[in-house]
């Protein structure tokens, strides 16, 4: 019996000696796994900082979304949007401010496939019921259609049903109302943002994700771009060119002079701009009622059309002034993802089932995780080579984390 209890002594002695051991590795693991996994991330932020992108405290380049399809409907993705948000605010300590407009695309008139009200219907919800005013607002576009000054463009909002809450034309009458953000980048020293969007430290950026013909992709970053660039900016990105009198189309009206605030308009037997006073705000194409003030040239439609990816560092470039010293949020809708933009004013085939909807604080890692999720289907869009440049000059990364939130998934309060 001696014999027997010294051996079951023995056996006790050898499995506590084992589990001792695997429960000092297994913790030993996890400290290493820890560490390295913090070492990484540190590394990582070091290598952003070294690379000019280390994002300010309110960015943050983890992704939130839910997934959608072609039978989802418009009161499920209401509630979709308005869960992403209470989540990402509540998950990332976000204080809203009293005051925070809807950066939205009105969709031209013509056009199908543009993000219609009822789909921020809960957003707004979410924000009123918090006490928290609203108000959608949008500039207006270079180039003719129903959208070209505050007037024409209203109606079009009115159109379009957006009426659940004011709407606000941010670059003024004609689009000649701007503010110049000083950046000193490769392309601008300065960019024309309307001048109303840039009262606002905090805007929420609804964006629809899908094809562009020139940038490849339309997402956070063309809204921030186009989107929020007055007439100037807009035809500063488009063509790089100042606009010309048409002599012989010129009424004498003298509407371009009295729109223009830098007195480079002569009227006359000869009318002409002089370029050298000229800012390229675009006014005066925007008011002539004949059609005599123009951009179009050869040398406009080159540059428009070969320069892509200048274009494309020109929209990262004016993405970033209007991205700058802001605690936006953005919020992407990858549905009825069409190969043209919502200033097309034509109905458009979608190329692929809806996917979902994104949101985070960083514009380039929202509209990365959107352009994945288009590639993982099927679809790889042009236009890439805003990623690299837009990281370069610090808006945000494109080495998002992805986080999928169930439409289901109750917030935690904190």
């Amino acid at each position: 019996m001696a014999g027997i209890s010294i051996r079951l002594y023995i056996i006790r002695k050898k499995v506590f000696c084992i589990t001792q051991s695997v429960i000092c590795i297994t913790v030993f693991s996890l400290l290493y796994v820890n560490n390295n996994l913090h070492h990484s991330e540190k590394t990582k932020q070091n290598n952003f900082k070294k690379r000019g992108l280390f994002m300010s405290d309110h960015k943050s380049r983890e992704v939130y979304f839910t997934g959608i399809n072609r039978e989802t409907t418009a009161e499920e993705i209401q509630h979709i949007t308005r869960n992403l948000l209470e989540h990402y605010i509540n998950d990332k300590n976000i204080k809203l401010d009293r005051k925070v407009p809807l950066k939205v695309h009105f969709g031209e008139k013509g056009n199908h496939s543009y993000i219609k009200q009822e789909n921020y219907e809960g957003i707004i919800d979410y924000l009123e019921e918090n006490g928290i005013e609203t108000f959608y607002i949008e500039t207006s576009v270079m180039y003719g259609g129903q959208r070209h000054n505050r007037k024409l463009h209203m109606k079009t909002a009115e159109e379009h049903g957006f009426n659940r809450v004011p709407v606000v034309i941010a670059d003024g009458e004609h689009g000649e109302n701007f503010k110049e953000i000083e950046i000193n980048k490769k392309h601008y020293k300065s960019c024309k943002i309307a001048r109303d969007l840039t009262g606002y430290d905090q805007v929420i950026v609804l964006s629809h994700f899908k094809g562009h013909m020139l940038a490849g992709f339309g997402g956070a970053l063309k809204q921030l771009s186009m989107g929020y660039a007055s007439k100037g900016g807009k035809l500063a990105m488009h063509m790089g060119i100042k606009p010309r009198i048409i002599s012989r189309k010129c009424r004498k009206c003298n509407l371009c002079k009295t729109r223009c605030n830098e007195d480079a308009i002569t009227i006359g037997d000869k009318s002409y701009i002089d370029h050298d006073k000229c800012v390229g705000c675009g006014a005066c194409v925007s008011i002539c009622p004949h059609k005599a003030v123009t951009i179009i040239s050869l040398k406009a439609i080159a540059n428009m059309l070969t320069g892509g990816r200048v274009f494309r560092e020109k929209l990262a470039e004016y993405a970033y002034a209007s991205d700058k010293d802001r605690k936006n949020l953005y919020i992407n809708f990858a549905m009825t993802i069409t190969a043209g933009c919502d200033c097309e004013p034509r109905k458009m085939k979608p190329l692929m089932d809806d996917i979902g909807v994104f949101i985070s604080t960083d514009p380039v890692a929202v509209d990365k995780a959107c352009y994945d999720a288009v590639k993982e289907k099927g679809k790889k869009f042009k236009g890439t080579e805003i990623f690299p440049y837009a990281e370069k000059i610090g808006i945000g990364s494109a080495d998002y984390i992805l986080t999928e939130i169930k439409k289901d998934d109750k917030v935690l309060q904190k």
